[in-house]
This record gives C-alpha cells, sequence and structure tokens, in this order.
C-alpha cells in the first residue's frame, strides 16, 4: 500500500477558503457568519456559482467562454418579454428561455467545433452580439415585475415543513433543514470513503488515515455549521437547493461518466484524445451547448432575484466565472479542474466581496483584493506544475 503525503495542490483551495472565511469573521467581529449575513452570500453569488460549474467544463477542455455574462442578459431579458408582455405560463417562459440558451450555446460550438475558429475569438463576437440582442429584446428598457414563482426560485427559501427545534443558545431551527444537512454530511463521508478504498485496491498513493478522517470531520462540520446557520434564518435558499442538484450532478458526469472522461481527455491531451477514438468535435460542441443553458438559468435567477430583465444585466459576470473557475483549481492549459473546486473559488470571491463590504473597504481595495488572489492562484498552478515537471526528471 502507497502512502502519500498531503496534496497541496488539491486540498490548498480548501484550505484557503476556510482560512479567508476565518480572516473575515474576525475582522468583521463575526457579522460574516451570522444566519441571515450567509444567506445573502449564497442568494447573491447564486449566479456566478451557476457560470461557474459551466465554465469550469469549458476551461478543462482547452477553451473559454467570454460571452456567458451577455447570454445572462440575453436569455433574461427572453424571459422578461414572455411572462411579463405576452403572459406565457411561467413554466413553458423558463423552458423556451433555456431553450434559447441551448440554441446560442450551440450557435458559438458550432463556429469553435466544426468551423476551427478559436473560442477565444467566438466568444469575444458573442458579447458583443448578444449585449446587442438585450438591448434589442428589451428596446433599451428594463421590463418586470416577475411572476412570483420566478421570484420564489430566485429569493424564497423553503417552507418549515416540521417546526423548528431547540438548539440551546443557537436558538432554534428548522428540522427538516436539519435532516438535509445530516444527509449531506453522510454522503460526503461515504463518497469519501469509497474513493479512498477505490484507490486503496488499486495501490494507488493515498492520504495518511489521520488526515483524511480530520478533512472529512473538517469538510462536516463546515457545511453542519452553515445549515445550521441558514436554518435559524429562514431555512435553505431555493437556489441553494438547486445549486446543490447542479453540483452533485455535475460532479457525477465528471467523475463517472464517458463524457466526462473525454472533457478531461480533450483538454489534457488533445493528439491523445483524437488517437482514442473520442470524437473531440463533439464534445467541445456539446460543452457550449451546455454553457448556454446554465447561462440561461443563470439569466433566469438574476433577473428573478432584481425582479426585473435590465439592458446591463450580465455585464463583466463572464470575469467572475472565469475567476472561479481558475481560483477553484482549473488549470490554465486545460485538462484539470473540479466542479466543487470552481464553486469554491466562487464562494472565495463572494466572501471577500461580502467581508470588505462588511468592513467597509472602498470598491478599488476589494478589486485589488481579487486581482490578487486570482494572479496567486494562477502563479501556484504555474508553479506546482514546473515543480512536478523538475521532480519526474
Amino acid at each position: 500500500m502507497s502512502v502519500a503525503r498531503i496534496n497541496v495542490r488539491e486540498s490548498g483551495i480548501y484550505i484557503a477558503f476556510g482560512l479567508i472565511v476565518v480572516l473575515f469573521a474576525v475582522l468583521t467581529d463575526g457579522a460574516l457568519l451570522q444566519p441571515q449575513n450567509l444567506s445573502n452570500i449564497i442568494v447573491q453569488n447564486s449566479y456566478v456559482l451557476i457560470l461557474a460549474i459551466g465554465m469550469i467544463l469549458v476551461i478543462i477542455a482547452g477553451h473559454i467562454d467570454l460571452s456567458v455574462g451577455s447570454v445572462v442578459g440575453a436569455t433574461g431579458a427572453i424571459a422578461a418579454v414572455l411572462m411579463v408582455e405576452h403572459d406565457l405560463p411561467w413554466p413553458l417562459a423558463l423552458l423556451i428561455t433555456l431553450i434559447a440558451g441551448a440554441a446560442i450555446g450551440a450557435w458559438q460550438g458550432f463556429w469553435i467545433a466544426y468551423f476551427g475558429i478559436p473560442a477565444f475569438i467566438v466568444t469575444l463576437a458573442g458579447m458583443l452580439l448578444f449585449r446587442a440582442l438585450t438591448l434589442s429584446v428589451l428596446g433599451n428598457q428594463g421590463i418586470g415585475p416577475f411572476p412570483d414563482p420566478v421570484r420564489t426560485l430566485a429569493n424564497g427559501f423553503t417552507e418549515g415543513y416540521l417546526g423548528n427545534i431547540g438548539l440551546g443558545p443557537l436558538g432554534g431551527a428548522d428540522l427538516v433543514s436539519l435532516l438535509v444537512g445530516l444527509v449531506a454530511v453522510g454522503g460526503i463521508a461515504v463518497s469519501q470513503w469509497r474513493a479512498r478504498v477505490a484507490r486503496l485496491g488499486y495501490d494507488q498513493a493515498v492520504e495518511p488515515l489521520p488526515v483524511f478522517l480530520f478533512k472529512i470531520v473538517g469538510a462536516s462540520a463546515a457545511v453542519l455549521f452553515v445549515i445550521v446557520q441558514l436554518a435559524r434564518f429562514k431555512n435553505l435558499p431555493w437556489v441553494l437547493v438547486l445549486l446543490a442538484a447542479l453540483v452533485l450532478g455535475y460532479s457525477l458526469l465528471t467523475k463517472r461518466s464517458v463524457f466526462g472522461r473525454q472533457i478531461y481527455a480533450v483538454g489534457g491531451n488533445l493528439q491523445a484524445a483524437v488517437l482514442s477514438g473520442v470524437k473531440v468535435k463533439s464534445v467541445v460542441f456539446w460543452i457550449f451547448v451546455n454553457m448556454g443553458v446554465l447561462s440561461a438559468l443563470a439569466g433566469i435567477i438574476f433577473a428573478g432575484r432584481l425582479n426585473l430583465a435590465g439592458p446591463t444585466a450580465g455585464n463583466t459576470f463572464e470575469l467572475d466565472a472565469i475567476a472561479a473557475a481558475f481560483i477553484g483549481g482549473a488549470a490554465v492549459q486545460g485538462g484539470v479542474g473540479k466542479v466543487v473546486g470552481a464553486v469554491t473559488g466562487g464562494l472565495i470571491m463572494g466572501v471577500i466581496n461580502n467581508g470588505m463590504s462588511l468592513i467597509g473597504a472602498p470598491s478599488e481595495n476589494v478589486m485589488l483584493v481579487k486581482g490578487a488572489v486570482l494572479l496567486a492562484a494562477v502563479a501556484f498552478d504555474v508553479w506546482s506544475k514546473r515543480r512536478a515537471g523538475v521532480a519526474s526528471r
């Protein structure tokens, strides 16, 4: 049996996230971790986290998408026109909006995968095209309000189905929310243990057992703490339920499916992927279709949260999504990255924004810190690759 030391490249992002949370919790005298503020962090950053999930797949495959912010604005505008001006039932309007997002992704995926134009150029053009589409659809004015179910998805909370139970000095919390937290913790523990056993079965290197158990206990404690705090406020935000489903589904896609392994193969070594029989063009096409659908979903969530589809919706969202993916461990060259890491990167950005706002830091300082964090994350990736290359010689 082979035993490995702590994998700093994989675990570093989570350690950094924990240290950032602790730092701002101290600087804000605990205000960062208050129930309402934790809920605000999740709700206010939900659309960026959704975009980060799609962006990490694009970056793993060795591409980039600069148009997602404009697609968010365009699809939010389409949803508003359908629901507000044409009085379409909201489920049908949302379905049409998601199909529109898929069509946008297919349009860009075609030029990238089958025509051979670099993704940077295609999506840069898309940034301009779909921003123009947003202005045209809205007539350069905001459209709202949205139906209650859409606003509930973006801003609402789950009901207290079984009532509150006492938690001593913490007060009361919804029983169903707490049970969801326990199930999540159990799922984390079981999945990580099974992965460890599988690696041992193939005589692969694993972390020492005490380190492994410490990571599981730490992650479980963090999840339970957040769930308890959310349950003390207004229970679980619906966007958190949506995000949890997306993270679970896309994690399974990347880890357990043939398509997921092909995405890593395309980004890791394109020539080897071609020689292995991977249909590279098809893979690239579908990851951009997927990015379009997730951008449309983010557009619906963002417009629903504001209760308005505006001409400037989605501005700079692509930068936040790309930063979240790279901070979360994606490699510049492609072939490396995890869905959970991208979401963690997005949360790091959200905590920095929220924490510095709570301490009254000016906006230029916020941008300075976020830029420094992004540069440090990419520099660490480059340094670790060079170190691994030297060690293998």
